[in-house]
């Protein structure tokens, strides 16, 4: 028999190392279906914990939120920063093409929404890594949640990049043409200051789960997603017990280096933006 403690110990090994799992048998004195076995059960526990420790904010948190975006940015009412990342994976024995993403890795991809302090509030994990950014968010149910008041109160809204179609909800920055005025390159400078939020969200999760980093040595697909919610879960952990980790963003830590095709501009949206571009205080210098 194993202790929790030790079974926890185990997997959180698995998780913050790129270690192998014969590594890990000599280390905590296991077998290797121990520890595979261990491993699955303990982040199928965290993973299931993911609804009280990854939540959308509501209450008093919505303001705590968005004050805390202001602060770092100027940028008003931003109820969470959202992005895409690549998971890489070894090659899967099923339709491994349709995993190969833009770097011609194959990867799982991992949506992630997240607050001013990087801590994930919706994450949305699975599809492979052909599948453009835009499709995936909108097979999401933040697609649909994007007309919802109570998700969105007081007309507050998401950021993402330009790679995203401009909703109400939805903001994104102005297209670079050469020709933008000191107003909009304010407005992008202060959208960035805020969106960074979630580069610095994925920086650190692969930072400190560092079997996320290059390539995650699972075979089974169907295992994947949960292990990777595991990770976010214990993520959010660590930022509510203000376990500190500095983490340098790295190229190959965020895919916003990634070309992506632009989606069509939504009227509302950019009455919405150039509204809030007009009232930005200058931060640009």
């Amino acid at each position: 028999m194993i202790f929790p403690e030790k079974q926890f110990f185990i997997a959180i090994w698995r998780m913050a190392t790129p270690d192998s799992y014969r590594s890990i048998c000599e280390k905590f004195d296991v077998s290797r279906s121990t520890a595979l076995l261990t491993t699955r059960r303990v982040t199928k526990i965290l993973a299931d914990l993911a609804p009280v420790l990854i939540k959308w904010p509501t209450g008093n948190a919505i303001q705590e939120v968005w004050t805390g975006f202001e602060v770092i940015s100027s940028f008003p009412k931003v109820i969470g920063a959202i992005d895409g990342t690549h998971i890489n994976i070894p090659s899967p024995h099923i339709h491994p093409e349709a995993y190969v993403n833009r770097k011609g890795h194959h990867s799982i991809q991992l949506q992630g929404i997240c607050d001013h302090k990087a801590r994930f509030t919706h994450c949305y994990i699975g599809h492979a890594g052909s599948m453009h950014d835009q499709h995936v968010f909108r097979q999401s149910e933040i697609q649909d949640a994007l007309d919802n008041p109570e998700k969105f109160p007081d007309d507050s809204h998401l950021l993402d990049d330009a790679a995203y179609k401009i909703h109400d909800n939805l903001m994104v920055p102005y297209r670079d043409n050469g020709h933008l005025t000191e107003r909009q390159k304010n407005y992008n400078f202060c959208h960035s200051s805020a969106r960074i939020a979630i580069e610095r969200a994925f920086g650190t999760l692969k930072g400190r789960f560092r079997s996320l980093l290059h390539n995650l040595s699972m075979n089974r697909t169907d295992l994947i997603a949960h292990y990777i919610l595991a990770c976010c879960v214990m993520h959010n952990i660590c930022i509510l017990r203000n376990d500190d980790f500095d983490i340098v963003l790295l190229n190959n830590e965020v895919d916003n280096d990634i070309p992506r095709q632009v989606a069509a501009d939504d009227t509302t949206g950019v009455l919405k933006r150039d509204l809030i571009s007009q009232r930005l205080p200058i931060r640009l210098i």
